[in-house]
């Protein structure tokens, strides 16, 4: 049929005649109305059928793969030399480099020799600082001359910067507000300048050279070259939120950072400035987060904001530096908490290191920091953060170590001695914390898919906590009770018999896991050893009798228990 589409080769089909039922109706008047035949069967109009036909076969066609590109190595330093122009750059950099170290020495000479007075000195250094800029920007105009221009652009810009530090804290000719207010106007107007040229190594040119030659200036790092150097610092926040110029952050929160940290440690800075210069460089690495999403060099200033303060806290007696660290501590989590992404986790683990610091300053042994790491175990999985996690494994080590040396001492576990009440119950406090943090970092790490149950070699380390914080328990909780040789004997007797029935729950627990099961055989074997090495020579009479008598029954019942769950497998 030519009037049907299907018949034109738009699908698979074609038409072909045949019969079909009859139709009934005034138009065949051959059929009646029920469909009962009165004569011939008049035949009905033949309806369409359809057979499949072959698809045709689609043409395949292939497309041209652009040529790969091979790889091209960077320049090296000696190709970058020779380029056209390199020479050029080097010597208009390291000329303006000389020419600032020489300003420099011109101002503290002109301090040394008595020349001129503090308002001649400052309007010489700002009228030589402004030509320079001003030279830059008429050289500016021609392409080819712009690599000097960027030079002497950068080197007036930090000689006014220079002059208002030399004002201010050299010549004693501005109050130290105007000073600052002075120094962070020139530093923006230097760096929108940087902006307008769209020249991100004049931006770095003016962070660097103040940085490094103010400290000339000031003769030491003192409180005001900090504040100096956080205006600067300060500058830079409105280049960072215009420019993807990521590593002037990181350029601009050194000098401070450094210069505070190193003031510390030398008896020449004070509290409040570290602090300053710790929560400037924290605020403005979470603002330009906030911007820059995962920007390293923000992530690098908010990890290392809290050293100021820590490095302060340090040298402050035990209760105020508790409570700087602590409060840092406080300040950082509570951040990471708020904050999602990178950055806070990175102010968490900043603020898990400060907190670390304020318990070891105010507490003495590793009590608090096993307590602590319990915490930030069940913290980790409630909200699922590996690196609240790797806190308290991080506190657990550390608090198993102090504990090893003060609380709960190889000595007071294998040597018969008198021991006071206090150091008893200290001990006791340590144990319960060490088996508790020994169970919850692994649970958690479990639960956070950290760790797999099946892996051993994690689980030992562990296992050797729990197994130290047990006896610890044990044996102080029984030197408590009976406060004389009979309760250290009876302490490693149930010290012997609680290995055997710990070993006995692993291997029954671990029928279908390796790595209990063998933790469960390795207890077994230390269970015996301790017998055969220890509680035969050092025990004598009942507890001798009651631990070998405990332990092997607990053995026979655990071989016997443990044979039939391996033949019922």
């Amino acid at each position: 049929m030519q009037g049907d589409p299907r018949s034109a080769g738009a699908g698979p089909f074609v038409a072909q005649s045949g019969p079909s039922t009859p139709v009934y109706g005034a138009a065949y008047p051959y059929y009646g109305a029920q469909g009962h035949s009165h004569g011939m069967p008049y035949p009905a109009p033949p309806q369409t059928q359809y057979t499949q036909t072959q698809y045709a076969q689609a043409v395949p066609q292939y497309f041209a793969m652009p040529p790969q590109q091979p790889y091209i190595p960077p320049p090296t330093f000696g190709e970058r030399l020779r380029k056209e122009g390199a020479g050029a750059r080097v010597l208009a950099w390291v000329g303006g480099a000389v020419t600032l170290l020489g300003v420099v020495l011109l101002l503290v000479l002109a301090v040394q020799r008595g020349w001129l007075g503090p308002l001649p000195r400052v309007l010489v250094g700002a009228a030589f600082g402004a030509g320079l800029v001003g030279v830059g920007a008429w050289l500016h105009r021609k392409p080819v001359a712009r690599t000097g221009a960027f030079a002497l652009a950068a080197t007036g810009i930090a000689t006014l910067y220079l002059d208002a530090v030399a004002a201010t804290s050299l010549y004693g000719f501005l109050p130290v507000p105007m000073g600052l207010g002075a120094g962070l106007v020139i530093a923006v107007g230097g760096l929108l300048l940087a902006v307008k040229w769209d020249s991100s190594l004049l931006a770095g040119a003016v962070v660097v050279g103040c940085g490094l030659c103010a400290p000339l200036i000031t003769w030491g790092f003192t409180p005001e070259l900090v504040t100096f150097l956080l205006m600067l610092q300060l500058a830079t926040a409105p280049v960072q939120f215009r420019k993807e110029w990521w590593a002037l952050s990181l350029t601009a929160a050194l000098p401070p950072l450094t210069t505070s940290v190193i003031g510390s440690a030398l008896h020449t800075q004070n509290v409040p400035v570290a602090v300053a210069a710790g929560v400037v460089s924290a605020v403005l690495a979470l603002v330009t987060l906030r911007c820059k999403e995962n920007d390293p060099a923000a992530l690098a200033v908010l990890a290392s904001a809290v050293l100021p303060v820590l490095v302060a806290a340090a040298l402050l007696p035990k209760t105020q530096s508790a409570l700087l660290a602590g409060g840092a501590a406080v300040l950082l989590v509570t951040t990471g908490l708020l904050v999602r992404g990178h950055s806070g986790n990175v102010a968490v683990i900043a603020g898990l290191v400060a907190a670390l610091q304020a318990t070891v300053t105010q507490f003495d042994g590793g009590a608090v920091l096993l307590g602590e790491a319990v915490v930030l175990a069940f913290a980790a999985r409630w909200t699922r953060n590996r690196f609240v996690l790797g806190g308290a494994f991080a506190f657990g080590v550390i608090g198993w170590l102090i504990a090893l040396v003060t609380d709960v001492t190889p000595a007071l576990l294998i040597v018969a001695r008198a021991r006071t009440t206090t150091d008893l119950l200290t001990g006791l406090v340590a144990a319960v914390l060490l088996l508790a943090a020994a169970v919850a970092v692994p649970w958690a790490a479990v639960r956070l898919e950290v760790l797999k149950p099946a892996k051993l070699v994690p689980w030992l380390p562990a296992g050797l906590a729990a197994l130290h914080g047990a006896a610890g328990l044990v044996l102080c909780a029984s030197l408590l009770a009976i406060p004389d040789r009979a309760g250290f004997l009876t302490g490693h007797a149930l010290i012997t018999v609680s290995w055997t029935i710990t070993a006995l729950v692993l291997l029954l627990r671990g029928i279908n896991v390796v790595a209990l099961r063998v933790v469960g055989l390795v207890l077994v074997g230390a269970a015996v050893l301790k017998l055969v090495l220890f509680d035969l020579a050092a025990l004598d009479g009942l507890a001798r009798v009651a631990a070998f008598l405990g332990a092997g029954l607990v053995l026979m019942v655990a071989g016997a228990r443990y044979a039939r769950l391996v033949a019922s497998r």
